[in-house]
Parts: structure tokens; sequence; C-alpha cells
């Protein structure tokens, strides 16, 4: 099934959208440790990082609308070199030893620019699978691949951060990042694909009259809030393995970790695919959901580091399965003119949701200890078992959404 990806997608484009969506990976951690590292105020460090998550948390479903509205092209280009330049000015803010308000203004710019490649890859890809006739299957495979990429991004990037801070300076990497939101995002808006995407997409929403184009179903926002809740989950992990790796004495294990919860999660995501089509996408998201709870609940009694990575690792088989579906679900149920602003409203859901999680629990960590942390995570997984079984996404025959004849 990942030859027929591939061969539709080309050699190129699945390579410019990952190199293009690594800096968003960059820069959260890179920003959090360039500015503790200048500042030298972890107060001023959170400030920072915390504008960026809530600029990118706010303007990500508005550069996906206007790329819905506009087309990619000049948007994802305009929003990639505005997104470098201003991930530099905060660069060379805090290495001026600028004031914290302009830091913050700065890191809520970094945020806004965001040129969401992530969602769009996604949109993108859907319509090239939906223009060549695939059925529900091959786009399952699309979304699979291109959730893995994501994973593997999420993992790579911070891990990119990390080496460049022990290597030479914090700096350093978001400076990589800057160059990579250039090139490759540039690239990637250029991208041939782009109007045969978007030419797919103006086709498709002939299904529609113009009252239903503009109309999202109430399952959608459901699916947006499971995001968030998701989101809150990968918060209060991180926040619980710091706590618990502190106080094991082994604080440079937490990154492993949670780098290991990552690979775990890109691997089983990749199986996706082998799901049997019998099994549709409102099942799956409930069998996720129970997943998520039962996997979660182990993380409140890890004492030891053996325990937190054999736990933290199984749990992560859950997460992509999870993130997989709730795409599926957003790309079978919103209308197509309307699927980059959903896209990016799912990933702008998981970016504010793990900021406002992983604020709560550090505090809760810090006074409880790292239980009270992995407990926020667990009350997020029972809140998205809630939603998944008490919503009932309606999953039209894709049939309406068959590409018109190439022109």
């Amino acid at each position: 099934m990942y030859r027929d990806t591939l061969s539709l997608l080309g050699p190129v484009l699945p390579v410019v959208s990952f190199l293009g969506r690594l800096p968003t990976a960059m820069c959260q951690l890179g920003s959090l440790l360039l500015v503790a590292e200048t500042s030298g105020s972890l107060t001023t460090a959170g400030l920072a990082g915390g504008a960026l998550a809530a600029g990118q948390t706010v303007a990500g479903p508005v550069v996906g609308r206007l790329a819905d509205r506009r087309g990619q092209r000049g948007v994802v280009a305009a929003a990639s070199l505005a997104n470098a330049v201003a991930v530099t000015a905060l660069v060379l803010a805090a290495l001026a030893h600028a004031a914290t308000g302009w830091l913050m203004v700065l890191g809520a710019l970094a945020g806004a620019t965001v040129p969401q490649i992530g969602p769009l890859a996604r949109t993108r890809s859907v319509a090239l699978a939906r223009r060549s006739g695939a059925d529900d299957r091959v786009v399952g495979t699309v979304l699979s691949f291109e959730g893995t990429l994501d994973e593997v991004s999420f993992v790579l990037g911070p891990a990119l951060v990390g080496l460049a801070a022990a290597i030479a300076h914090p700096a350093a990497a978001l400076l990589l990042a800057a160059v990579l939101l250039a090139v490759c995002g540039t690239a990637f808006a250029l991208h041939p694909s782009t109007r045969v995407a978007e030419g797919g997409a103006t086709a498709s929403t002939t299904r529609t009259d113009a009252a239903e184009r503009g109309r999202l179903p109430r399952s959608a926002y459901a699916l947006r809030i499971t995001m968030v809740l998701q989101g809150a989950m990968f918060g209060a992990s991180q926040a619980g393995i710091t706590a618990l790796t502190e106080k094991l004495g082994a604080p440079a294990q937490a990154g492993l970790v949670y780098a290991a919860m990552g690979v775990m999660s890109a691997a089983v995501g990749l199986s996706m695919a082998g799901v049997p089509a019998r099994i549709g996408l409102p099942t799956r998201w409930r069998a996720a959901t129970a997943a998520l709870v039962v996997l979660s609940v182990p993380l409140v009694f890890v004492d030891s580091l053996v325990a937190l990575y054999a736990v933290v690792v199984v749990l992560g088989a859950a997460y992509a399965p999870h993130l997989i579906t709730v795409f599926g679900l957003t790309e079978r149920i919103v209308p197509a003119s309307r699927l980059a602003e959903s896209m990016a409203f799912l990933t702008s859901g998981i970016v504010g949701g793990q900021a406002l999680a992983l604020a709560l629990s550090g505090r809760l960590a810090e006074s409880h200890g790292a239980p009270a942390a992995f407990a926020v995570a667990v009350v997020a997984a029972l809140l998205c078992a809630t939603l998944s079984w008490t919503t009932r996404p309606h999953t039209p025959s894709p049939a309406p959404r068959q590409p018109a004849p190439t022109p």
C-alpha cells in the first residue's frame, strides 16, 4: 500500500513536506532553551515559549482558511518566509538580551506565522488521492503516512535542538529551522502538486451548494476537542516524565523516554494501513480512545526508570491510531472547501492543549510529584473516550468526491 502512496505523491513532495514541517517541532523547545540560556530566567523562557504556542494555536486555523480560499501556493510561500524572518528576529533579540515583552511579541509572531505544512500536506495528499480515483483504503494509507511523518518530525526536531545546544548553542538550532522554513517551505508551496490538488478540491466542492460549503457538522467540533485533549495528554506526559526522571536522578533520560514513545507511535502509525476496511472509522476511534485510557492508567503507579520506559513506549502505541483516525474522520465529514482549515484546527488543538496541560501539570508535579501530572493525562484520556462513545460522526460514501476529468 505504501508503494502506491509514494507513487501517488512522487519522490519530492514527501521530502520537502517533511523538512518543511520539521522547524515547527524544533522551535518550541529551541525557543525555551535559547531564552533560558540568554536571559538566565526559566520564567522568561516559559513566557516566550507560551507566546509562541499561543500564536500558533490562534493563527493556525486562519492560515488553513486562507489556503482553502486562496490556494496553498501563495499562502504557504508568504507564511514560510515570514516565519523564517520571525524566528531569526527572535534569535537576534534573545542574543541581544531584549526585554521579556519583546521576546513574547516575537515569540507570538513566530507562532502565528507557522506555515502549517503538516495539515496542508495532509489536505494536498488527500486531494491527490481523491483526484486519482483512490478508494478509502488508499486515503487511509495516505493519512497514516502523513501521520508518521509528523511523529518522526516531532521526535527528530527536539533531538536536533538538543544536539545543537550540546555542541554549539540553541541559537544554531533555530537558525537552522529558519533556513529550512525559507527553503523547504517555499519548495512545498511551489511544488506542482499545489495546482493539481487545488483543481481536485475545486471539482469536489461542486457537490455542495453555497450553504453546505460553510456548514460543519457537530461531530467536527467534537473531533477538534478530542485533539485538544490529545495535546493535553502529550503535555501532561512530558511534565510527568521530566519530574520522575529528575526524582530518579536521571534528568537526561527525559528526552530519550519521550523519543522512545514517539518512535513506537510512528511504527504503529505505519501499520494502520493494514487495518481491515470493514472496521469503520467510528469503531477505530472508540477502540483507540479505550486504549488511551487503559494504557495511560499505569503511568500513575510508575516508580522506576525501567517501568517508565516500558509504560510510556506501550502508551505510544495508542497515540498514532487515535491521531490518524481523527484526521481520517475529519476528512470524511467536513466539506472539501474547508478541509485545510479543519486540518489546521486539529493541529492547533494539539499545540494549545499541550501548552495548557504542560503549564498545569508542571505545577502539579512540583507540588505533588509525577503521579499528579500523569493523572492529568489519564483524565484527558477518559474525556477522549467519553467523546468518542457519545459522538456519532456521519461518514458518507466518498462517491460524491470523485475527481473531475483532468483539464
